[in-house]
């Protein structure tokens, strides 16, 4: 791996103490015309990041382009975790006091369907025809075939099932079982579980390697970063980091960036040693643009987003906008259904 570095911040994220659920994501409301943001790298036509607000039961939609929060979308009670469908035409948003998933056309901003699911919906990755919803309170995970917008079936997972993440060949759907120290191995063929692997305390965020080879996992309760090789799936190494390391994404390249929320930090891990980068109080939720250019981490207690240039050295600086609890995010890149006008 590589490391990059730089960030500045756009306002908006939760995370209780002492208790299994500590390892939760919630949101903010991110309302206003971002001011100072991310300067001149060339983005893919409308690449947009979604941002779920659980204190204000909506979707934030930020156009990395423009440069602007461009609309809010109305969802279900508390909002956490948002996926994207590989063609980027829908994002899944779990809601988690409304048991349900609301189904957003990125195109129109609109809510086309409200799906029922388990109890306290938290995180969903799409990995094919399905999309596949960790439920917190019945350690179970949803299967929802995307075509009918119905879920199909319930996978028995670990303890407390936090976040999904999908293999790039949308073969396997990885889960962290925050309660059980576990991570939960589906493949998605059967809709089984193949294999459950122990990892560290608390495990919460999860991001699977472009190659499809490494899956990375944040424990909270270890202040640590576990890298499983997906072949076996086996432990491979474990990397300190900050204080309760929440979201953790994977850039193309292969740089690895991990949200601390006890720290106020990003961690870059990389081929010397990781990258320690300020933002502000709380990160939780983060995620990388397709093109290696940014990375956007989700700020809980101050209510803001960060925006981390790979290009630049090590820095924070803030891009502005409203914001009032916590919250998680998601990149849609629909290159190949949009053209830049």
């Amino acid at each position: 791996m590589s490391f990059g570095n730089d960030a500045e911040t756009i306002p908006r994220a939760r995370r209780s103490a002492g208790t299994p659920r500590a390892c939760r994501v919630l949101a903010v409301l991110l309302l206003a015309f971002a001011s100072v943001c991310p300067e001149a790298h060339a983005y893919p036509s409308r690449v947009q990041v979604f941002v779920a607000n659980s204190g204000s039961d909506n979707v934030t939609v930020y156009d990395t382009r423009m440069q602007q929060v461009v609309a809010t979308v109305r969802v279900g009670h508390s909002p956490v975790g948002v996926g994207a469908a590989p063609d980027g035409d829908r994002v899944y948003v779990t809601n988690e006091l409304s048991d349900t998933v609301s189904v957003i056309d990125a195109h129109t901003y609109s809510t086309v369907a409200t799906v029922p699911v388990g109890l306290h919906p938290f995180g969903v990755a799409v990995a094919g025809s399905h999309a596949y919803v960790t439920n917190f309170g019945a350690d179970t995970v949803s299967v929802l075939d995307t075509a009918a917008n119905t879920v199909v079936g319930e996978i028995p997972v670990g303890r407390f099932p936090h976040s999904p993440a999908a293999s790039p060949d949308r073969r396997r759907v990885y889960v962290t079982d925050n309660g059980a120290a576990t991570v939960s191995v589906i493949d998605v063929a059967s809709d089984q579980v193949v294999a459950t692997l122990p990892v560290g305390r608390f495990p919460a965020g999860i991001a699977v390697s472009p190659a499809g080879d490494r899956v990375y996992v944040a424990a909270t309760g270890a202040n640590s970063v576990n890298a499983i090789s997906a072949s076996g799936p086996t432990l491979m190494t474990t990397q300190p980091v900050g204080q309760v390391p929440m979201g953790i994404a994977v850039t193309p390249r292969g740089q690895v960036y991990v949200a601390n929320a006890g720290s106020g930090t990003v961690t870059v891990l990389g081929r010397n040693q990781p990258v320690s980068i300020p933002v502000q109080n709380e990160p939780e939720g983060v995620a990388a643009a397709p093109d290696s250019s940014y990375v956007f981490v989700t700020n809980s207690a101050s209510g803001s987003m960060s925006v981390i240039d790979i290009a630049t050295t090590p820095s924070s600086r803030p891009c502005p906008w409203a914001a009032n609890r916590k919250v998680w995010l998601s990149l849609r890149d629909p290159r190949s259904r949009e053209t830049d006008n």
